[in-house]
């Protein structure tokens, strides 16, 4: 196997954990989606034309990175999704783990993703 091959299988690879990563992400409350696809699109950029354009236009996650690239920003809809899955998750994990501290670390957690997802500049006309 050439060198040039093996550099790309390996930005291939890295890239399919970190689109691995985000799909988790959609559903974990504290794991961050956005960061993750963006490292997915860097890396299969750099492995795999083919990739990269099936990343930028698939359906879900082409827009967020598109938006995030364009505009470094994030869409009204999917700030609100975002928002609704994480404190939905963290209440759901509450009621499944009825331990007090376990309150207080989900709700600091929560709240410091929220505010962080509130300041991420909104998409214009989004």
């Amino acid at each position: 196997m050439s060198r040039v091959r093996i550099k790309q299988f390996m930005w291939i690879a890295l890239g399919t954990m970190a689109l691995a990563i985000g799909v988790i992400g959609i559903v974990v409350p504290v794991l961050p989606t956005t960061p993750f696809l963006l490292l997915t699109s860097f890396c299969y950029l750099r492995g795999s034309r083919s990739l990269h354009n099936w990343l930028l236009n698939h359906r879900l996650f082409g827009p967020i990175i598109a938006d995030y690239v364009t505009h470094r920003a994030i869409s009204r809809r999917t700030k609100i999704v975002a928002l609704t899955t994480l404190w939905f998750s963290l209440v759901l994990s509450m009621i499944m783990v009825q331990r007090l501290y376990l309150y207080g670390l989900l709700t600091t957690i929560g709240s410091i993703a929220s505010i962080h997802i509130l300041k991420i500049q909104e998409k214009p006309n989004g």
